[in-house]
């Protein structure tokens, strides 16, 4: 009967250490992230952002591919997991265009988090909705 216990006890407890393995996924902004940005809900962008964390410093991509835009500078605040990305991109003409995107992450807690809030250009702002894939 003991040796029924032990083993009931072990299974048990591989399990529940399984399982929070699983759980962990690093830090809350790594990740593809796709979303829109725009002025308005009716005139809005498509957003791919790819986000990395080396230990050190978050880094990333706006939109990968022929129009993408390096992440310049980042920072994530853990009092109220407020977001900051800016970034250099072109326009249609050509010229250069500063981005900066803030923003807060929502369910922190789940792999499909969100992050909500603005950006804004030199020229034009708008609303920012990003969720992480």
């Amino acid at each position: 009967m003991r040796a029924v216990t032990f083993r009931l006890t072990v299974l048990i407890l591989c399990l529940a250490c399984g399982g929070a393995l699983y759980a962990q996924e690093g830090h809350p902004l790594k990740g593809s992230w796709i979303g829109s940005w725009g002025p308005s809900k009716l005139h809005s962008n498509d957003i791919l952002v790819v986000l990395n964390w080396d230990g050190k410093a978050i880094t990333g991509t706006i939109n990968p591919g022929t129009d993408d835009m390096a992440i310049k500078n980042a920072s994530l605040n853990p009092d109220g997991w407020a977001v900051h990305l800016e970034a250099d991109g072109k326009d249609s003409k050509g010229a250069m265009v500063h981005y900066v995107l803030d923003g807060k992450i929502e369910n922190l807690a789940f792999r499909n988090r969100v992050i909500n809030g603005t950006w804004k250009s030199a020229t034009e702002n708008g609303t920012l909705k990003l969720q992480r894939q």
